[in-house]
């Protein structure tokens, strides 16, 4: 596995506070895990709870939402744990099987952990099978969905054509 801080791409925490989406760069080593991303989300304001939104090396992403003492997760890629320690951590939360060479690049984990706040399964799934999209281009759309699009893109420097 390869050392995690040098693939991280961005980490971000999105949370309400009042009525307006917040979002705050998540520092190492709090992304280097789903426990620990879990731990540090749980300190946000806010009773939608708080999501960490983690892409890595361009490949995929990780989002963590935690609402109370409830933590869901979803993967984009599931061939990601051969080589990352933070996609391995999530395929381990989920209680799946190791991903081995003959994997197909699936998503793993809730779909609808975002359905309540304005992208729900169908569309997550949809979008996650779209191959040509790069993490951070998926993570726009969907923060776009949420109602913030704008100050994620302009939190990671995105910049659409």
């Amino acid at each position: 596995m390869s050392e995690q801080s040098d693939g991280i791409d961005f980490a971000l925490a999105a949370f309400h506070d009042g009525d307006e989406w917040q979002l705050q760069e998540i520092a190492s080593p709090a992304y280097d895990s789903v426990h620990s991303l879990a731990h540090a989300l749980r300190r946000f304001p806010g009773d939608g709870g708080a999501v960490a939104m983690v892409a890595v090396d361009e490949d995929f992403f990780v989002l963590v939402r935690v609402v109370g003492s409830t933590t869901r997760v979803l993967l984009s890629d599931v061939t990601a744990a051969e080589e990352w320690e933070l996609a391995q951590s999530a395929v381990d939360f989920l209680g799946l099987p190791p991903a081995d060479d003959e994997d197909e690049q699936v998503p793993a984990g809730d779909l609808d952990l975002l359905g309540d706040l304005g992208m729900h399964a169908i569309d997550m799934g949809v979008l996650l099978d779209d191959v040509d999209l790069f993490p951070d281009e998926m993570l726009s759309d969907i923060t776009r969905r949420l109602g913030f699009g704008e100050l994620f893109d302009d939190a990671v420097g995105f910049t659409s054509a």
